[in-house]
């Protein structure tokens, strides 16, 4: 596994802030989202579909597990980095990666999908595992265990072998789930001022196992994401919203731009 400290190709501009991330904003209209204020600077989300989503930041443009055709991400501004979860097919497709990626595009993954990757791409990428650093273009990024540990599902996503991620900047801290249950390791998360966390039984953890984790962590605001699955019932991001304190802003992305969340 390899744990570098890399720069984005335009890191340089980024010096002054979001300023020369921000104008991309309006090649976005497609895909509306939320600015966060920070002391780096603002930082814009823009849900894309279930899993995948595009973050405009000080640091660059950020993927998170970018799937599905690249009409998607049309009006969207390229990546400078892109963090594939796990292997799971709404998480990783190479096809994707190929279409999305530029020369000054970085990669990050966990080990499984590293070892997945092809070598065009695997060029491009650095791995980290549960509980390993690294540091792209000043942003610390830790990788967070992602599993399941509820009787029977454990094969879904086995301990050790998948990743959440926590990106800092300058102190705003990022916390993106992938899949996983209400583990201790997201239990003991702390300072999370954004989240974005999966539901969808019998992968992850339903709405009220997700509720009952935030209030352990507390993060700012919180993202219900990853919420399409066999049983609807039991991951309603509104049900969630209802269960989660009030010194939670519960935000509402659009998900399921098809209408079939």
């Amino acid at each position: 596994m390899t744990q570098t400290r890399r720069t984005f190709l335009h890191a340089a501009t980024m010096a002054a802030g979001a300023v020369t991330i921000l104008p991309h904003a309006a090649r976005a209209a497609n895909h509306s989202g939320d600015t966060f204020s920070t002391d780096a600077g603002d930082i814009t989300v823009h849900p894309v579909e279930h899993a995948s989503f595009v973050m405009e930041t000080p640091a660059g443009v950020i993927y998170c597990d970018p799937v599905g055709a690249a009409s998607l991400y049309e009006g969207m501004p390229s990546p400078d980095l892109i963090l594939i979860t796990h292997e799971h097919g709404d998480h990783y497709n190479a096809e994707t990666l190929t279409a999305l990626m530029t020369d000054g595009t970085e990669l990050l993954t966990n080990p499984a999908v590293y070892e997945m990757l092809p070598d065009d791409l695997k060029s491009k990428a650095t791995s980290i595992g549960n509980g390993e650093s690294t540091e792209i273009a000043g942003v610390p990024i830790d990788a967070i265990a992602a599993y399941n540990m509820t009787e029977g599902r454990e094969n879904f996503h086995p301990e050790g072998r998948d990743n959440g991620y926590i990106l800092n900047f300058e102190g705003f801290r990022v916390y993106i789930s992938g899949d996983t249950e209400d583990t201790p390791e997201m239990r003991a998360l702390s300072d999370i001022d954004l989240a974005f966390l999966c539901m969808n039984l019998p992968y992850t953890m339903d709405a009220q196992a997700a509720a009952s984790a935030v209030a352990d962590f507390r993060p700012t605001y919180v993202y219900p994401y990853h919420y399409r699955g066999q049983d609807g019932g039991t991951q309603d991001p509104e049900d969630f919203a209802s269960m989660v304190s009030d010194a939670v802003q519960v935000k509402m992305g659009n998900w399921y731009p098809d209408g079939t969340g």
